[in-house]
């Protein structure tokens, strides 16, 4: 079996695009991986495309020497655009591969631990603007069984925040907090937009609530930073979606920065990648929640993970998400008693329709995260694209 074939896919998702990958062989097998990288779309696709070289006429199976030659000869290492087109291309080889011996991804690294995974919910929120309005959005969300909700209350600020902006973030987690009650947990984000002394006042107010992580409370590029607020925090604290590399990752754990490990499928290499880092994160008795706000593929290539990591506690699914999600693959997912069941199809049980993918072609997004509309994220026709049971 050799590599015949590199395609790439930019399917415009509302709050971004999705970046598919697609291998093609000539025994007419393929595999398909997702790179998705916010606000960098075109880029990483050329750059899944500059690695054509060492993918076209190999053996997919030999995924090792495609990771270890790619970045070996990667003069400008590591970083988002090298990492997620890495990302994307090695999901592709391991779907190929567990396509061809008929098993899942999971079987190949291991076996699974776990049949499913403890899920906690972002997304929920949209368009919520005041404490009340994400009061009444939770109380909706909390029937759908999820363990945990994440949100970012902070409006648009960036470095400090006023007293009355924190005194609104406050009341809001104050009002969820009351309607979930006990049963949920409460997971705050920072999105990296805190200055040191900030992130510390930021804790010392989550206090009251038993939150269960307050995440990236500060820039994602300063993990001395990070290890400070930590130092000086009694809430927990969660990162790691924006380091790309088990490289990135010794430091981060070398510096004890975080509770909780938070690395993304699509942006820190693949699926083997991700394995390595969660393997060190055991090693520190940290756990591994990975980092899965995106599209099927990342989704499906992080709930192989969940089905073989031992540390993997948590994982993020957004609760609704465009209404073409449903049409562009043939995404089966059942979210039972807050758990994501985990897939046995071979490969990485997932397959995209290209027709579909064309019909929604790129648009440009921006950030919204400092403009005031950052709960904007998700169209008025969004809908769940999982099935839900309760007990």
């Amino acid at each position: 079996m050799k590599i015949s074939a590199v395609k790439t896919f930019i399917c415009h998702c509302y709050r971004t695009n999705w970046v598919f990958c697609k291998i093609e062989t000539d025994s007419g097998i393929h595999g398909w991986g997702e790179s998705t990288l916010e606000y960098k779309e075109h880029t990483v696709a050329q750059a899944i495309h500059e690695l054509e070289r060492y993918l076209i006429g190999k053996d997919p199976h030999n995924i090792e020497a495609f990771r270890h030659d790619c970045y070996r000869d990667a003069y400008w290492r590591g970083g988002p655009v090298l990492m997620s087109a890495l990302a994307g291309v090695e999901m592709a080889l391991w779907d190929i591969k567990g396509k061809d011996l008929g098993v899942p991804v999971y079987q190949l690294l291991g076996g699974k631990v776990r049949d499913s995974i403890d899920c906690y919910a972002n997304g929920w929120f949209a368009p919520a603007k005041s404490p009340d309005e994400f009061a009444a959005k939770a109380v909706t969300v909390k029937k759908h069984g999820f363990k945990g909700l994440k949100w970012d209350p902070f409006g648009k600020a960036w470095l400090t925040i006023a007293k009355t902006d924190l005194a609104k973030a406050i009341e809001c987690i104050e009002k969820v907090a009351a309607s979930v009650g006990n049963e949920v947990e409460l997971l705050i984000e920072g999105h990296g937009r805190f200055d040191i002394p900030t992130a510390i006042r930021i804790c010392r107010e989550l206090e009251p609530f038993n939150v269960l992580w307050f995440e990236e409370p500060i820039p994602p590029d300063d993990l001395e930073g990070l290890a400070e607020v930590k130092r000086h925090s009694r809430v927990a604290i969660a990162a790691g979606e924006r380091l790309y590399s088990r490289y990135d990752y010794r430091k981060f754990f070398d510096l004890n920065c975080a509770d909780f490990a938070q690395p993304d499928v699509s942006h820190a290499g693949g699926i083997l990648e991700m394995r390595m880092i969660a393997a060190t994160a055991e090693a520190r008795h940290i756990q591994f929640c990975p980092h899965n706000p995106s599209g099927p593929v990342a989704n499906a290539a992080s709930l192989q993970l969940a089905a073989c990591v031992p540390n993997c506690m948590f994982l993020e699914t957004m609760l609704l998400d465009v209404p073409w999600r449903q049409e562009i693959c043939d995404e089966d997912l059942t979210v039972k008693d807050g758990q994501m069941l985990i897939s046995d199809r071979p490969g990485l049980g997932i397959e995209l329709n290209e027709k579909e993918l064309g019909k929604h072609p790129y648009e440009a997004r921006d950030l919204r995260h400092y403009r005031g509309d950052l709960t904007d994220i998700r169209p008025v026709n969004a809908v769940p694209f999982f099935k839900n049971q309760m007990s």
